[in-house]
């Protein structure tokens, strides 16, 4: 493939803009890298907006002896909790304790290395509890009295992945939304890779090279690893286990702020976490996946499999007619040949290829707790290509909107509400919480709903929707209600119905139509 003369040149160009794919380009750019990143299709739009939304270690990681996982995870988790404090916050974790399952000692032991093996740990240490003396209704079976408590964090998974795509485009970086990698060789006598790259919605086509490539296509990367380092005869390349993790959301199980984590009786555990206020997010899954052909979807099965498990504990059970919303990804696993699904690692494996001296690194497996770790290892693997102008340096910068001490989150949220309060505490802290400092530039002026434009229900306004759009990539209205926000999940079908119609009226390819009764 020639490339003309006139194409841009990157130091790194990454395929897939999912957490890992984000989180490389904004280390890289922030190192003073001319980088850029192309996805096909929205951000986010496949495994990283469909997590269990949790910052972890992973407690049941400790079973399977993945020590080193667990505590780089824990360690991760402290540092997400200080960069964006607007996104993720603690959380406790209730386990109940049910004769029959894992012994008291062993959760003891457990959950002693949890609060230890991580290093230097802000959030409270674990603790036995007493289910039936808790300040609210636990909502279980009246003879589940014992437990333990353990802390966690939780983080929206979309909105990471767009602010480290934003704090990336503000160290320089070039973010190809909707754009998809036509073909990539190798120039032998130029050291560069020659890349034809063409946008997803519109059919135009730009070429581009690269010193370097970064493979992080998540549940795609091992059929781009083929296509982009044929291999000679007899060699072969490191393989992907395709793993379904579903998810429900009912109308909210319990009271207070805590979540439950469940043991089930197949030695798997499943979640229950309060969600968006009014909803408890139920999850999740481990199934095997032959490819991606269809894309993720819940099976009749997992949600039955959620729903048994959940009622093992519930005082009063749910049915599937509970279901307001459910959710499936797809977790590209590096496949390290077990036969168990849920023992698969949750490690990162990062494969290089460097033929004829130019690089390229493949992104296997991984966790979003762990992503800004991976991106740093994949700057490491790079180095000896990359003149980077500063070391380690991610997880001391605050992402967009969020620099601010977590310890000050509430006091920032109170400055908010005073600075606007003719406008709903409800829809103002719901907006906080995913765009933090943010919120400000968002709402401006305004001081009255009027003012913020149309209101299309479920707290997402005609301003909120002008930003995603000119800011945030945003195309399509899937992007904004399910990933940007999630205002589909507290909206009517109606209500969403009609704001599809509206958007598709005013907005083509990600760009106001001319004329369009936009709000800005």
């Amino acid at each position: 493939m020639s490339t003309s003369s006139n194409a841009t040149t990157y130091d790194l160009l990454i395929i897939g803009g999912g957490i890992n794919g984000a989180g490389v380009a904004r280390d890289a750019a922030g190192r003073g890298l001319k980088v850029a990143l192309c996805e096909q299709n929205d951000f986010a739009g496949a495994t990283s907006s469909a997590s269990t939304k949790l910052i972890h270690g992973g407690l049941r990681y400790l079973e399977y002896y993945e020590f080193r996982l667990v505590a780089e995870a824990l360690a991760e988790r402290e540092h997400l909790l200080n960069i964006a404090p607007h996104i993720a916050w603690p959380l406790r974790f209730v386990m109940p304790h049910v004769k029959g399952l894992r012994p008291r000692w062993m959760i003891r032991l457990g959950l002693w290395l949890y609060d230890h093996i991580g290093g230097r740990i802000t959030l409270p240490h674990s603790a036995s509890i007493a289910l039936d003396r808790m300040s609210n209704p636990s909502g279980l079976r009246a003879d589940i009295t014992k437990g333990f408590a353990y802390s966690d964090a939780w983080v929206d998974d979309a909105r990471l992945v767009i602010l480290n795509l934003l704090s990336a485009q503000e160290h320089g970086a070039d973010i190809l939304a909707r754009t998809r990698l036509v073909s990539a060789q190798r120039d032998v006598a130029s050291k560069l890779w020659h890349c034809e790259l063409e946008h997803s919605l519109t059919g135009v086509r730009q070429q581009v090279s690269a010193r370097a490539l970064v493979n992080s296509a998540g549940p795609w990367v091992a059929k781009l690893d083929q296509q982009l380092n044929p291999l000679q005869a007899g060699a072969t390349h490191a393989a992907v286990k395709l793993v379904r993790g579903s998810h429900i959301v009912v109308p909210r199980l319990f009271q207070g702020e805590h979540a439950y984590i469940l043991q089930n009786d197949d030695k798997r555990i499943v979640f229950m976490i309060p969600y968006e206020d009014n909803y408890t997010l139920i999850g999740t899954t481990d199934v095997p996946q032959a490819d991606m052909e269809h894309g993720a979807q819940i099976s009749t099965e997992e949600e039955g499999y959620l729903l048994r498990a959940v009622n093992q504990y519930l005082a009063k059970p749910i049915s599937a007619t509970d279901i307001v919303w459910r959710y499936a990804g797809v977790r590209p696993l590096f496949d390290d040949a077990s036969d168990n699904p849920s023992a698969v690692t949750r490690d990162y494996t990062l494969v290089l290829q460097d033929s004829d001296n130019i690089p390229c690194v493949s992104v296997y497996g991984g966790k979003i707790t762990t992503y800004r770790r991976l991106a740093e290892s994949v700057l490491d693997k790079l180095a000896p290509w990359m003149q980077t102008r500063r070391g380690s340096w991610s997880k001391l910068e605050s992402l967009p909107g969020g620099k601010f001490k977590r310890s000050d989150r509430a006091q920032e949220l109170t400055y908010l509400l005073q600075k606007y309060r003719q406008l709903d505490v409800h829809f103002l802290t719901r907006l906080f919480g995913r765009h933090g400092r943010n919120a400000h530039g968002i709402l401006k002026e305004a001081q009255t709903p009027a003012e913020l434009g149309r209101d299309f229900g479920g707290g997402l306004t005609q301003r909120e929707v002008d930003y995603l759009v000119l800011h945030e990539w945003a195309c399509q209205p899937d992007d904004i209600l399910w990933r940007r926000t999630k205002c589909g999940l507290h909206m009517s079908e109606l209500q969403r119905s009609e704001f599809s119609t509206w958007f598709q009226q005013n907005f083509t390819n990600g760009k106001p139509v001319t004329g369009a009764a936009t709000g800005r």
